[in-house]
């Protein structure tokens, strides 16, 4: 059975992983014959949001504790996920993938990327296994990855044009559908970026699974 990564970044749309993302993908990867093993970095999140009025809280919550709600409890550290122990990484959305894998929400094009994923992500890559990054987690990819990428955020255009300044090429791509860079094995979807349902939402993902599997060697 194929080994998947999966990296959450806290639970709740606006300052964590998007939770009908990261279900959608979990039941994906069950569907597929393969196994989730989640991870998150074990942090601080960048904020902590109500979900009723959007407006900060001043809580200070775990990114890592957060995700284990989505993941039951089973979920690693991020820093100690092992790239030799997975056949390939998968990446829902969220605010919490632009606040708390890289700082993108509030640099832009100047963002970084957390430490554990970046190192994560290379290795994957130089392994030559798929990465499928979802919704707004696309956007750190030419951070991740030197080569020029073919990537979707969906249609934003303002969005799309950060990601070409980091030197990624923008895709624009339907809510059900997914963009290949075949040669760097990178899937990507818009999801939520684009999705106004959530079964709308799963046609991407749930079609970007599927190839991520398959991609596997």
């Amino acid at each position: 059975m194929k080994k998947i990564g999966v990296v959450l970044s806290g639970c709740g749309v606006y300052d964590g992983s998007e939770i009908h993302e990261a279900v959608i993908t979990l039941l994906a990867l069950a569907r597929n014959g393969a196994q989730a093993v989640c991870f998150a970095p074990d942090k601080p999140q960048a904020d902590v949001i109500n979900h009723v009025t959007g407006e900060p809280t001043g809580e200070t919550r775990n990114v890592l504790v957060e995700a284990a709600r989505i993941a039951r409890g089973k979920i690693t550290p991020l820093e100690q996920a092992r790239a030799e122990e997975l056949d390939a990484l998968v990446v829902p959305g969220g605010f919490g993938a632009a606040k708390n894998l890289c700082d993108f929400a509030t640099r832009g094009s100047e963002c970084s990327i957390d430490p554990a994923l970046l190192a994560l992500a290379r290795a994957m890559h130089d392994a030559g296994k798929p990465l499928g990054f979802i919704c707004i987690a696309p956007a750190m990819l030419p951070k991740i990855i030197a080569a020029p990428l073919r990537l979707t955020i969906g249609t934003d255009i303002d969005t799309a044009e950060l990601v070409e300044e980091m030197g990624g090429e923008h895709v624009p791509c339907p809510v059900d559908d997914i963009v290949v860079d075949e040669d760097n094995k990178v899937l990507t979807t818009p999801a939520y970026m684009l999705a106004e349902s959530i079964d709308e939402a799963a046609a991407g993902i749930e079609k970007l699974v599927a190839r991520l599997v398959a991609m596997c060697e």
